[in-house]
């Protein structure tokens, strides 16, 4: 696998990020993924300052120097206190979504951090280059979790941000296979980021419910829901039928909160809650039937990665 601008700017040997994923992307899989050469990223999400802090000390014993990121998005009450821990645990990499680019960068910046911004449409990716981001994250409709209302496919997202941007492109969403990290790059993208196919590995923290439930995903398992509130791809489970169900009947902004509740996408994800549980996962769980080791995972990867370069050198 070719080495590039975005492995010389993380120093990975691969140029493939493990996705932020909240109560999946601990520090087992964090770790787990910067030790097989891409860059691991501890899911920060609705953390606790004291669970953040936790995380950050194992990670840290674990990888050591191999590089390492957080993901903190921005929509959450006790982002500033994050920010500050991690920076005081010496994290050197940072992946901020859901909100500004310029709430942190600057500061980032100045304390001798990179610094990667999730973008849902090329608009949003220019105005990250300005706000001085090292790279940009291009996630397209297919995504699982918190997701743009653009509804813009990784395939029509990633050409329009190339265009508009100078700095590095990473694609996002729907991304399974070494194949469609080839396809990807032929688009023009300098990475890859994977979520869903790194959830559904042996050291991702989400309960064992819900992996097992997932290898039963099909094409249909998945819809992008609640676009009044904060658009989010879920599961169908029973959870799920309940708010569409109040979203045809026209629910307020205020309804859909309070039938979200505290704690929902806990209670399915880390708890194994699978009726009344929230369950973020991308469209592309429907291809995903194995449960591997991560380094196991990132070697076929590259298997099928070359393999795919070398059917398209035929044509």
């Amino acid at each position: 696998m070719i080495q590039n601008s975005l492995c010389s700017l993380l120093q990975l040997q691969y140029p493939i990020i493990q996705g932020g994923m909240v109560y999946a992307s601990g520090y087992k899989l964090a770790s787990a993924c910067s030790k097989a050469g891409i860059l691991g990223v501890l899911g920060a999400g609705s953390m606790s300052l004291d669970i953040l802090e936790q995380q950050l000390i194992k990670l840290k014993k674990k990888v050591q120097d191999r590089p390492v990121a957080v993901n903190i998005p921005l929509l959450y009450s006790k982002v500033n206190e994050q920010v500050d821990l991690c920076l005081k645990h010496g994290i050197k990499i940072f992946i901020t979504s859901a909100g500004s680019p310029k709430i942190f960068t600057k500061k980032l910046k100045e304390a001798g951090c990179t610094v990667l911004h999730v973008v849902s449409n090329d608009d949003l990716a220019a105005k990250c280059e300005d706000a001085g981001v090292d790279a940009v994250i291009a996630e397209g409709f297919e995504a699982g979790g918190h997701n743009g209302r653009d509804e813009l496919t990784t395939l029509t997202l990633i050409p329009l941000v190339k265009k508009r941007v100078s700095i590095p492109v990473i694609a996002a969403g729907g991304i399974a296979s070494g194949e469609a990290i080839a396809a990807m790059m032929v688009l023009g993208a300098d990475g890859v980021q994977m979520g869903t196919r790194f959830l559904m590995t042996q050291e991702s923290s989400v309960h064992e419910n819900y992996k097992n439930l997932l290898r039963e995903s099909t094409s249909h398992s998945t819809e992008l829901v609640m676009k009044k509130v904060v658009p989010v791809r879920l599961w169908k489970n029973e959870f799920y039928q309940k708010i569409k169900k109040k979203e045809e009947s026209d629910a307020t902004k205020e309804e859909l909160v309070n039938l979200l509740g505290k704690g929902r996408a806990r209670k399915g994800m880390l708890e194994g809650d699978m009726v009344e549980g929230e369950l973020e996962i991308g469209q592309v769980c429907g291809l995903i039937k194995d449960l591997p080791k991560v380094d196991d995972l990132v070697k076929d990867l590259v298997s099928q990665y070359n393999l795919a370069l070398s059917r398209i050198s035929k044509f």
